[in-house]
């Protein structure tokens, strides 16, 4: 206690009188993230406000010996926000300006508090997209997003945040001051430290400002709603796609106990007898999107989707966006306690988890509901359970999931060496019949 007393002393000294807190009524909003981690309350939280109140902090913590933990949204599901005990958490709540948007070099420099959603709406007024979008956009913060490499629906196409970080004031741990990465679009020479630190997690250093590049935003958006009586029609689809030189931003894909679940929160019509569903949602030029739309159409159609829906306004597109962004929070009320597992495979092997999903769900006699971002093979596997009971049969399914995963990747690098230069198109379907998406807002009686 008596080094902390001396760090909080000489923090408070370098970043002004007010700048530690240590009221435990305050302090409880900082001893937790979303995720299930346990508790744990912070000895201190110092509330910075510069890069030079970021050095001092850690300086004066590395001299005593003090664990700190940075925090920007505390919207992390795997506990890097929780503080350890006798540890100290440093919040980037009041670094929270965009500093600036460059049209001509399309950039925007930020600071690690910025809400994603907030610069999302900022850049998209002037024209401009940022495309990393975690669900919890409208809560994360930037800093986290560099520290997790965070990416959304959208990393099909546009890819992570490590492909939008251009450069970065980094803080080490003893408070020296790193200035990494580029101002230009082209950057060639030396090391990519940036993009180390992007995904690091906080274990190199602390992100206090960052160049983030942009792109210009998209003239139009579509979203549709496809429904599937199989996970195995589901499969075929990204890469039927991808053969007609179709490229959606987001298909995002949700499986039969994850469509129970959110059947009725969403109010969606959705047939019965689905068994999967796939959300996806086309942008670019408002002229081509109509015929690119009605290709996608019919390439679903013709790979057996039961049904097509597609949004006509942004009202509708929002709620079908609402019920996949909020199916982590309807998938928490459903039991005492949620485990999510976030796992990625080859596209192609998607439908084999699924089932495999399926199978531990009845092996363990556990509620798994899986849904994610189909294009990248990336799935989020939940456990639900009441019973504390329960548990261990939790952990034993977590494992076969982990291990399923493994053999899974592995038996596709095998299967793509041995069977290089085979690949062809000539299965994908082309689809030609026309006219069979129809509206959400106009669905077809029965």
């Amino acid at each position: 206690m008596a080094s902390l007393d001396s760090a909080l002393i000489a923090i408070e000294r370098a970043c002004g009188s007010g700048s530690v807190i240590r009221d435990p009524s305050l302090l409880e909003g900082y001893a937790q993230d979303e995720s299930e981690t346990e508790p744990c309350m912070p000895e201190a939280v110092v509330r910075a406000t510069s890069t030079a109140d970021v050095s001092a902090v850690m300086k004066a913590a590395y001299e005593y010996e003090v664990p700190v933990t940075p925090r920007g949204g505390g919207t992390g599901r795997v506990g890097g926000a929780v503080p350890v005990p006798g540890g100290i958490v440093l919040a980037f709540e009041k670094m929270n300006a965009i500093q600036g948007i460059d049209k001509q070099e399309l950039t925007t420099r930020v600071q690690p508090g910025v809400i994603l959603g907030e610069l999302k709406r900022v850049t998209e007024e002037e024209q401009l997209f940022y495309p990393p979008d975690p669900n919890s956009l409208d809560s994360c913060a930037i800093g986290g997003n560099l520290a997790t490499n965070a990416g959304g629906p959208r990393a099909f196409k546009y890819g992570v945040t490590r492909e939008y970080a251009m450069g970065m004031d980094v803080v080490l741990a003893d408070g020296t001051i790193l200035k990494l990465g580029r101002e230009t679009k082209k950057g060639v020479t030396g090391y990519d430290l940036t993009a180390l630190m992007v995904g690091s997690e906080g274990t190199l250093g602390i992100v206090t400002e960052a160049t983030l590049r942009l792109i210009p935003k998209p003239e139009s958006t579509v979203t549709a709603m496809a429904c599937f009586s199989s996970l195995d029609e589901v499969a075929p689809v990204v890469s039927a796609l991808l053969a007609q030189g179709e490229l959606p931003a987001c298909i995002e894909l949700l499986d039969e106990e994850a469509i129970r679940i959110v059947r009725p929160e969403a109010g969606l019509t959705i047939p019965n007898e689905t068994k999967a569903m796939l959300l996806i949602e086309l942008d670019g030029e408002e002229a081509r999107l109509e015929t690119e739309l009605e290709r996608t159409g019919n390439i679903l159609f013709d790979l057996d989707a039961l049904e097509v829906l597609v949004a006509q306004h942004s009202g509708e597109r929002e709620r079908l966006w609402a019920s996949r962004r909020e199916l982590s929070h309807s998938l928490k009320r459903q039991a005492k306690n949620k485990l999510a597992e976030d796992v990625v495979v080859p596209r192609t092997k998607m439908a084999d988890l699924l089932r495999y999903c399926a199978e531990l769900s009845e092996r363990h006699e556990l509620v798994i509901p899986t849904y994610g971002h189909a294009g990248d093979g990336n799935l989020h596997v939940n456990f639900l359970w009441d019973d504390p009971d329960q548990k261990a049969r939790v952990d034993e399914a977590i494992e076969s999931l982990f291990r399923r995963v493994i053999d899974l990747r592995h038996w596709s690098i095998e299967s793509a060496v041995s069977s290089a230069g085979t690949i062809s198109g000539a299965d994908c379907a082309t689809g030609k019949d026309q006219g069979r998406l129809r509206s959400e807002a106009h669905p077809e009686p029965g």
